[in-house]
């Protein structure tokens, strides 16, 4: 015979524990049943809402995890949205059509590079060209008047500079000798004090 067989009502530990419970207190008999009957396997209503707590912040981390997905989205979505893409894609074909078209003219373009300038210049009428000769002295008088003009304006600004030092030199000058002055004036009269003490002190 075997050994489980000789204990057929044996307490399993998980029913130990909950007669220790329903003994204190912890649970009642009628929360036992209506968990045994129940598909829930909480035994308590408060097991029951931590479950639905936990269960809510899980989904609630998954809501804000697709949040912060979705922001990030939004944040690149000039890189990797397609409306900004085709744009992108529609301005870069059309430079490259404008450089097929380059490439296509490249030797009329060395040639148009390479013509001498002289070439390029518009011809000037007959009865034109004493107008035109007059219009270059006139601009090089005005070159050259105006190379005056700041030249002038340039200096004066430098005399100006220089009356403001000499003004400010000449008042610290005047300081100066109003200071001496003064001093000379104090020597004297030591001078009158010396010289009426050994006059009236005995010979």
């Amino acid at each position: 015979m075997l050994q489980w067989d000789l204990f057929p009502f044996s307490v399993t530990p998980a029913a130990n524990l909950l007669a220790r419970c329903v003994s204190r207190g912890a649970l009642s008999q009628e929360d036992l049943d209506s968990a045994s009957s129940r598909q829930c396997p909480a035994f308590s209503s408060h097991l029951h809402e931590a479950e639905q707590r936990i269960r809510t912040q899980r989904q609630l981390d998954q809501l804000q995890l697709e949040m912060q997905l979705l922001q990030t989205e939004k944040e690149d979505a000039d890189v990797t949205h397609t409306f900004y893409l085709t744009r992108r894609f529609q301005i870069l074909q059309m430079f490259c059509g404008h450089l097929q078209d380059v490439l296509k003219d490249q030797n009329n373009l060395r040639q148009r590079l390479m013509r001498p300038l002289g070439r390029t210049n518009l011809p000037v009428r007959a009865h034109l060209h004493r107008s035109v000769v007059n219009s270059v002295k006139l601009l090089l008088d005005f070159v050259e008047t105006l190379g005056e003009k700041l030249k002038s304006v340039h200096s004066w600004i430098r005399t100006r500079d220089y009356l403001t030092q000499l003004d400010t030199s000449l008042t610290w000058l005047l300081a100066q000798v109003v200071e001496l002055q003064t001093l000379s004036n104090q020597v004297l009269q030591w001078r009158e004090v010396g010289s009426s003490l050994q006059s009236d002190s005995p010979a």
